[in-house]
């Protein structure tokens, strides 16, 4: 039957058809077979994909294929992150039921991504807002619990008003919620908290084992974020009070060049210091306008420096000089103490502070320079803090040490009268785990009035979350449900009350990826010896935005889950790659911008092979991808070409496989096998080392035009060369575009499905060619080219070279002094 017209949807919806009948991409553990784990940062239902979902899980696709046909067990599955409040604010505006809303939206997202034609194990699916998958994570949060890991306290929280819901220090971004952009208040309140912080130095550890695997921005980005510094804890007495405020520095070898003191506007001590005092309400205003600024501005180095004088000082413990406290703007209480002793002279941003403010300046590291003149820095001299390193002076029996050996001398003498202390200091704050929000995993603990905090017992989960529940639009509805808040105390029966706060939607994207292995087990949250088989996940996928949010928390519950027996694996990824993003006119798609190129839209027009082809060869992975309508357009025409190519073909090869062609002929015929064998080196090399789909892509165009041009030829007389040829660049291609690939690999005669066959090894012996191309330079500059037979002898080579009309021509009338042959690659002849 002749192809006809290249018509993607029908091609597309046949082989999508034959894949789910066959289970073609359903795999189940198997210990002998070697593994390769990709997944792709499963999405938010939102009910519509976007061209940045097309990018990730294209990129994810093209490696699932790829290493299955390399021989390995692929697992490849896919799921929704499907709590949150999103889907709890869209419901109220649509005036309908998170979960209708959510619901209705995978399946929308689900036909849409089946459309794309992934390999995906739908048999794997989970969504987390099902009972069955929060049952387990409410396992997870009583074991924790137990531990010690989990614990309730009451602290200042980041309280967003528009969402009526705590936020985690991660999830404030410019001092504005991550969700819905209203300015975020600080709050006291009694929250659940992970202890994160238990594991920072692991964490911290880990990311140096992580190696090439990650990009070295994300776990900068994650240094940075834990924050370890080494440094030492120094107590200073409050004059007038019988009260001391603990400080945190870096730099106790500048003690005794601390002049005065400043604190965060969170401290604890703010009431107590203000007390009776006339302008207590505006230190009050400013406190409270400081503690609501992002906190990433304020720690920035360019950040205006604000403060004000709270009417006490302190006692330098070495000088024994009296230090105002003033509350600063940049001081945070997540980092140390919430205090600091302020070095003018040798701190920058204390130094920009004490020239707003007239504070005063001391010397007491000199610089090498000059105390090998005998001289000493002036204050008066200074233009900015020094910083660097050097001797200290003013600093009492401490004078004319180096100011490193000084950091443990002057924190052992104060050691000695209870004043300081060394110590490690982590930037890292516990993760804040309770949201007083209704569409989220019910947090699994009673409040009794005789018995306190009583964890649910574990044959009671899932504690469920009552789908009857009227959503509104501030605040959660649970507190309000009788229903759902009235029950006994699991201890002593009595009527108690439960939680009504329901967990942040980071613990359910924690783990998912562990669920995967299993995800049908009712009996256990994660079976070990299916879990043992497939973890770490070998290629993880997804944008540079989860850095530290998602990646941290999920490398921090993977080691958590390890401590309770549940996995024996100290990393969840090992392998990561954050592709970029899809810009349209230069800026990131959005509704707003009115530049969203709508998937569907351009799968309608051009098919899901074309859009993929296009998006996987406009730029590299991890470079941003500018969408260009002429683009995808030229990915069709591409496809066209390649259907033509096998259309004009048809009837006259035979089906083979690729690189089957060994005996070539004729000229063209031996050129052809070098370009088959060519390309597969190049892609091969292009997708396992740097996943370089787009130069991947490229190899098999030319490979392609390659055919167009010699297929008239060999038809005929060499037809098992185009054979070859042709199911060599269906097998590469077939990743990226696999079902004009697979309608084209059945078209030549094949009845084995083309996403089941065998990757294409290429032979070395076919890329010997019998003719190099050599470049002939006269004194280093290029004067010819020519063709010369391969490992031709050096004198056979330098004959040839030196007659070159043109070459000839630039040695008339000179000596040639020397000729260097540098075999298959270049003849310079040097004259004088």
């Amino acid at each position: 039957m002749a192809l006809g017209k290249y018509n993607p949807e029908a091609v597309e919806e046949k082989w999508q058809r034959k894949w789910q009948e066959s289970g073609c991409f359903e795999v189940e553990a198997e210990p002998g077979k070697p593994k390769y784990y990709v997944l792709e940062m499963f999405p938010y239902p939102s009910g519509k994909i976007h061209m940045g979902h097309v990018r990730n899980y294209s990129i994810g696709d093209v490696v699932a294929r790829f290493k299955s046909m390399q021989g390995f067990n692929v697992l490849h599955p896919m799921g929704w992150d499907a709590f949150g409040l999103p889907a709890e604010n869209a419901a109220i505006k649509h005036d309908t039921h998170p979960a209708k809303w959510t619901y209705a939206n995978i399946d929308d997202m689900r036909t849409q991504l089946k459309r794309l034609g992934y390999s995906y194990d739908w048999r794997r699916e989970i969504a987390t807002c099902r009972p069955e998958y929060y049952k387990w994570e409410q396992q997870f949060f009583l074991k924790f619990l137990e531990k010690g890991l989990v614990y309730r306290k009451k602290s200042p929280v980041n309280w967003c008003p528009g969402c009526a819901t705590v936020l985690a220090n991660e999830q404030v971004e410019d001092g504005l919620c991550w969700r819905c952009d209203s300015e975020v208040e600080q709050k006291d309140m009694e929250q659940w908290f992970l202890r994160i912080t238990d594991y920072a130095d692991e964490l911290l550890r880990d990311l140096d084992t992580l190696g090439e695997g990650w990009p070295e921005r994300v776990r900068t980005m994650q240094r940075n974020w834990i924050g370890k510094s080494y440094g030492a804890e120094l107590t200073f007495q409050v004059k007038g009070m019988d009260k001391t405020i603990t400080v945190f520095t870096t730099r106790p070898d500048t003690l005794h060049g601390a002049t005065f003191m400043s604190i965060a506007a969170e401290h604890p001590m703010v009431e107590e210091l203000i007390a009776g005092l006339d302008n207590a309400d505006e230190i009050r205003e400013f406190a409270t306008r400081i503690r609501n600024m992002d906190r990433i501005k304020r720690g920035a180095d360019d950040l205006e420096k604000e403060g004000m004088f709270t009417g006490r000082s302190c006692v330098n413990p070495v000088t024994g000089e009296e230090m105002p406290i003033y509350i600063a703007n940049f001081v945070l209480m997540g980092y140390g103490t919430g205090a600091v002793m302020a070095v003018p002279a040798h701190d920058q941003r204390d130094f920009e502070f004490s020239a707003k403010y007239d504070l005063r300046r001391k010397v007491v590291i000199n610089p090498p320079e000059l105390a090998a003149k005998g001289e000493v820095l002036k204050v008066e001299d200074m233009t900015e803090a020094y910083t660097d390193p050097g001797i200290l002076v003013a600093s009492g029996q401490f004078d004319g040490m180096e100011n490193e050996p000084a950091k443990k001398a002057i924190v052992e003498h104060l050691d000695k009268s209870g004043l300081g202390r060394m110590t490690v200091n982590y930037r890292l704050r516990d993760w804040n785990i309770s949201r007083q929000r209704y569409w989220g995993a019910p947090i699994p603990v009673i409040y009794c009035d005789d018995c306190g905090a009583v964890p649910v017992p574990e044959d009671q989960l899932p504690v469920t979350l009552p789908e009857d529940a009227q959503v509104r639009e501030s605040g959660s509805p649970l507190p309000d449900m009788e229903s759902f808040v009235n029950v006994a105390c699991p201890k002593c029966g009595k009527p108690a009350r439960r939680e009504t706060d329901t967990l942040d939607t980071f613990f359910e994207s924690s783990w998912y990826f562990c669920r995967y292995c299993d995800p049908r087990n009712e009996e256990q949250a994660l079976d070990s010896t299916k879990l043992d088989y497939w973890m770490p996940v070998d290629q993880y996928i997804g944008g540079i935005e989860h850095a530290i949010l998602h990646l941290l928390y999920a490398r921090f519950f993977t080691k958590a889950l390890r401590d309770e027996g549940f996995v024996n694996n100290d990393e969840p990824f090992a392998n990561l790659l954050t592709q970029g993003m899809v810009l349209k006119d230069g800026g990131k798609m959005s509704k707003s911008k009115g530049n969203v190129v709508d998937p569907n839209a351009m799968i309608a027009e051009y098919g899901a092979d074309a859009t993929r082809l296009f998006i996987l060869f406009a730029a590299p992975p991890i470079k941003e991808l500018e969408w260009s309508d002429q683009g995808i357009e030229g990915a069709f025409r591409f496809l066209n070409r390649l259907w033509r190519l096998a259309e004009n073909l048809e009837g006259k090869l035979a089906p083979a496989d690729p690189c089957a062609f060994t005996a070539p002929k004729s000229d063209a015929a031996k050129k052809l096998r070098f370009k088959e064998h060519d390309t597969i080196r190049r892609v091969t090399r292009d997708i396992r080392n740097e996943f370089q789909f787009n130069t991947a892509i490229a190899a098999v165009m030319e490979l392609v035009n390659e055919m167009y041009g010699v297929k008239d030829q060999l038809a005929d007389s060499e037809p098992e060369a185009l054979s070859s040829a042709m199911a060599t660049a269906l097998t590469l291609l077939s990743p990226v575009a696999p079902h004009i690939c697979e309608e084209l690999w059945e078209t030549l005669g094949h009845t084995q499905a083309l996403a089941t066959r065998p990757w294409p090894e290429y032979d070395e012996s076919a890329l010997v060619k019998d003719e190099v191309t050599l470049v002939v330079q006269v004194n280093g500059k290029v004067r010819g080219k020519f063709q010369a037979p391969n490992n031709a002898p050096k004198d056979e080579v330098e004959k040839i070279a030196l007659g070159q009309e043109n070459v000839a021509k630039h040695l008339e009338g000179k000596t040639v002094r020397k000729v260097i042959v540098i075999p298959n690659k270049l003849v310079n002849i040097v004259v004088g």
